[in-house]
């Protein structure tokens, strides 16, 4: 039975991700998380011709390593949730049309992650499927030149600014088998502080991660205390700031178990502004650093909340503000 509380799924069955896997660029993986990572490709377009067929062959990696990982083969997968920040999703569907699954095309920005990871935990545990996908991932050269200036412009940017991360990553999950439990899933609301600059995004997430983290802490009769660790997915270091100060004024202390996945990523010295960005960037810290703490059981319950800003071009230049979303997920290892 899964039972609904407020916004808060609990699953009864407790879903395992029993198997992630991470494919990144060669900026990610000279950065503080390079030995995590399952793979580093030097070449941004994958052997292919263009980046945007690069990033779909970073999903193809992505979802066949990690069903590999799992002792499975593609065929054995029941349903794919797989998402990206390009229109029509083409990414994750172009690297779906070679897979012989079941697709589920999913789009909540660089929140896409927890979404499908909720969906997926959700049907799972429900009976529907025993064997499900969940992978995401985003590309810095495809992004940039959708959502802002061609690559050849060479446009400056401001220090608050985020890059939107190289990578693409995939979890398996599986109503049985080992690894660490989809206890919960926190389905966020659509969260709009007024925020209209583009680069500005960690600042129009945020408020979306707090909403989110609070209805957490109330539904499941929970504190930040209780957590392991607890990870945004790409605030950056700006957004990180502002949720801890809103935090703060809740009377809630996040202390030393918060990190960002967007700050984590990348150092100071490598000039990526405020740091990470993109629908691969909790993903592939998520099927790398977080799973193999749970596994080394150096954490054994984490909070993920994975945060997406839902402009469009087309809405920027139309004067709208930035709505941004955030959706959670719990997971617990086996007592």
């Amino acid at each position: 039975m899964m039972t609904a509380k407020s916004q808060t799924l609990t699953f009864s069955s407790r879903p395992k991700i029993t198997a992630g896997m991470s494919v990144v660029g060669e900026r990610e993986g000279n950065g503080p998380l390079g030995g995590y990572f399952d793979t580093v490709t030097r070449d941004p377009k994958m052997g292919e011709s263009t980046f945007e067929k690069g990033e779909s062959v970073m999903l193809d990696k992505a979802i066949r390593g990690a069903a590999a990982k799992a002792g499975k083969d593609v065929f054995d997968i029941e349903a794919l949730f797989a998402g990206d920040l390009l229109n029509q999703l083409v990414s994750s569907s172009y690297a779906a049309r070679g897979l012989p699954v079941s697709y589920f095309g999913l789009y909540s920005a660089c929140s896409t992650m927890t979404e499908a990871l909720s969906l997926a935990a959700a049907l799972v545990n429900a009976g529907y499927y025993s064997t499900a996908a969940c992978a995401t991932g985003s590309h810095f050269a495809t992004a940039e030149r959708q959502y802002r200036y061609p690559l050849e412009y060479g446009c400056q940017r401001p220090p608050y600014a985020q890059w939107t991360v190289t990578a693409a990553g995939c979890s398996i999950i599986e109503r049985e088998g080992d690894g660490p439990a989809i206890t919960h899933a926190t389905i966020g609301r659509v969260v709009d502080y007024g925020i209209k600059d583009l680069n500005n995004m960690g600042a129009a997430m945020a408020p979306a991660a707090l909403d989110t983290m609070l209805a957490v802490f109330d539904d499941t009769h929970t504190s930040a205390e209780d957590y392991d660790g607890i990870f945004t997915g790409d605030l950056g270091r700006l957004g990180g700031e502002i949720l801890r100060d809103l935090c703060r004024e809740r009377g809630v202390e996040l202390g030393q178990r918060y990190s960002d996945c967007g700050e984590m990523i990348f150092s100071g010295d490598q000039k990526c502004y405020s740091g990470g960005s993109g629908a691969g960037c909790s993903a592939c810290v998520l099927n790398s650093f977080i799973l193999e703490k749970m596994r080394r059981r150096e954490y054994d319950r984490v909070l993920l909340l994975a945060t997406g800003a839902l402009m469009s071009p087309t809405t920027s230049c139309q004067g709208e503000s930035i709505p941004a979303v955030s959706h959670a997920v719990i997971l617990e290892n086996d007592i």
